[in-house]
């Protein structure tokens, strides 16, 4: 199996600092993108990630994530002005302080956007290029150091430092070593999102790891993490799949009624399919030994276990059900 060249698989973004512009965002603009069957964890996420509720394709918050954290959120505007009227956010712009780099100026629509918002092609094309000839610049429409933004919300003009989704997830989709069984990509990355919305100074365990599909999400967005399983099968796919990528991590070869250290949060996928039938005491047994050595718990599960939740102690805080072929996966927060 050729080795995945870690250099080429992740794209390098441009890092600008934007204090040397003088300019500094108050608010952010994100767009999301989901499918129907995806619409539930979407929103648990955002909860997550920005303690607030979702109720379209765009949210406005001023909690400032990296776009690429999430498999949901398309495009991030830092937002530097805003105007009721057009003609006040060209005032603004006019009255920017000199770029240090080169620039362009696009102008966005978000899904299912409001008619009375929307800016049809040849409209967004000709607000953007007149906004790019009010920027103190130098404009690069082909490969410009900084990208700004301009769409329009609930009737308000905003004007900001565009960054969109990188799609890291689809990269993990290409590993050496899968189970059809396996989270996806896609629900992996979320899980670690709704587990560690903040990412420093936080311990995190997925305790029946797999073949690693939370291990690749998490390590990939710099979460200190540590995998174990029971299944002695599975550990050379799992160190393969993370080397496959760059990445490094602790993964031990135990029972997670023999894990000792404690930890901020443990990311549990229950066992489900034909090859893994585990008994309610099992169940019972696992959770209560999660419940020792966890504050709080993600867990993924087909069946109903609130009983067994409730019985080792959690107490369920937040949850979610996301479809996939003829069963339903639940997702629930528990402290």
């Amino acid at each position: 199996m050729k080795k995945w060249n870690s250099s080429r698989a992740y794209p390098k973004r441009r890092r600008k600092n934007l204090s040397q512009n003088r300019l500094v965002p108050n608010t952010f603009l994100y767009t999301f993108n989901y499918a129907e069957e995806e619409e539930h964890l979407c929103k648990l996420e955002v909860r997550s990630l920005f303690r607030a509720d979702l109720h379209a394709f765009v949210l406005e918050s001023s909690i400032s994530r990296d776009p690429s954290r999430s498999p949901f959120i398309k495009e991030k505007i830092a937002v530097l002005f805003t105007g009721d009227r057009l003609e006040e956010l060209i005032q603004k712009v006019e009255a920017m302080p000199p770029l240090r780099g080169t620039y362009k100026v696009i102008g966005i629509n978000y899904r299912d956007i409001d008619p009375l918002d929307k800016m049809e092609f040849n409209e967004r094309k000709g607000i953007a290029r007149q906004i790019g000839c009010l920027v103190p610049g130098a404009a690069n429409l082909h490969n410009p150091e900084i990208v700004f933004a301009i769409t329009k919300l609930k009737g308000k003009w905003y004007f900001g430092y565009y960054s969109e989704n990188q799609g890291m997830w689809l990269i993990h989709q290409q590993k050496p070593h899968n189970y059809s069984t396996a989270l996806t990509t896609r629900v992996a990355r979320a899980l670690v999102n709704i587990a560690v919305p903040e990412l420093r100074g936080v311990k995190v365990i997925d305790p029946c790891c797999g073949i690693g599909t939370v291990l690749v999400e998490a390590l990939s967005m710099g979460v200190n993490i540590t995998g174990s399983d029971y299944n002695p099968l599975v550990m050379k796919g799992i160190r393969n799949n993370l080397a496959h990528f760059g990445l490094s991590g602790p993964v031990f070869l135990r029972d997670i009624r023999d894990i000792t250290e404690m930890y901020d949060v443990a990311i549990i996928d229950m066992p489900y399919n034909l090859c893994s039938v585990v008994s309610d005491e099992e169940k019972f047994a696992m959770l209560q030994s999660a419940r020792r050595f966890a504050k709080k718990m993600v867990i993924v599960t087909t069946e109903d276990i609130d009983g067994i939740l409730g019985e080792a102690g959690f107490e369920i805080v937040d949850r979610c059900e996301v479809p996939k072929g003829k069963f339903i996966r639940q997702t629930i927060v528990c402290c």
